[in-house]
């Protein structure tokens, strides 16, 4: 890609949307990523007992088990979302943004 269709991407108004778009998803993503984890350390730490509590009488399965498999599980939802977000609306603002380069950054 020149230089110039370079500049001309990133003077068009779908770049700057697009850049906005892409990081408040990646803030929003990352920091509910490592609030759930770093929440789910300060538990382990600071209450462990609450991790040892048994769901159901006679269970093996402790609470602490199932908050990592559903932290895990909302770590693969969480990554779908994203996904899905930049296989549809990031990826049309690219094409939006690359037929506007090669029209002369109309």
């Amino acid at each position: 890609m020149s230089a110039d269709t370079t500049r001309r991407i990133q003077a068009h108004p779908l770049f700057a949307t697009l850049v906005a778009q892409r990081r408040r998803w990646s803030v929003v993503l990352t920091l509910s990523v490592m609030g759930l984890f770093y929440g789910l350390v300060l538990l382990v730490a600071f209450e462990p007992s609450v991790m040892a509590v048994r769901l159901g009488e006679g269970s093996m399965l402790t609470l602490g088990v199932a908050l990592i498999f559903s932290l895990f599980a909302l770590f693969w939802l969480l990554t779908a979302l994203y996904v899905r977000q930049a296989n549809t609306r990031f990826d049309a603002l690219n094409r939006a943004l690359l037929d506007a380069a090669r029209d002369g950054g109309r």
